[in-house]
């Protein structure tokens, strides 16, 4: 996985997963970010490969820039597409993925942490923060 930054999008796969979300049909995206998030928290307490782990922050990212005191996402690695309005039952999915992402067993957050993550977690928390109140 290629990453130049800590931002949601600023990786390679969650690049690719945003043409996926591009290319779903409007009706068909909230399943998308659905499915992200169940991918991750499906694992249990099993190892949590980054692969999936990044598309759930990725999908986290952009069901947050709907809530109150959430950030747009306005990286040119997001999608292009503007989404509907995502459904609040998103939200404590979104809630439980992001909490299995920083919890043990999770590739994603044993990268970061060989690098000193500590922005990149903060972000992860805030990100969590602004989906469990919206």
């Amino acid at each position: 996985m290629g990453t130049w930054d800590i931002g949601p999008f600023d990786n390679d796969t969650a690049a690719d997963f945003s043409y996926r979300v591009d290319e779903a049909p409007a009706e068909k995206k909230a399943e998308v970010l659905r499915t992200a998030f169940e991918e991750v928290t499906a694992t249990g307490d099993d190892y949590l490969d980054s692969y999936f782990a990044v598309k759930a922050v990725a999908s986290a990212a952009l069901l947050a820039a709907q809530c109150p005191g959430g950030d747009p996402v306005t990286t040119s690695y997001g999608p292009k597409e503007p989404l509907p309005e995502l459904p609040a039952e998103l939200r404590p999915l979104a809630v439980a993925a992001l909490d299995r992402v920083l919890g043990p067993e999770s590739e994603l957050l044993e990268l970061w942490e060989e690098s000193d993550g500590e922005e990149w977690k903060a972000g992860i928390r805030k990100l969590r923060a602004v989906l469990a109140q919206g």
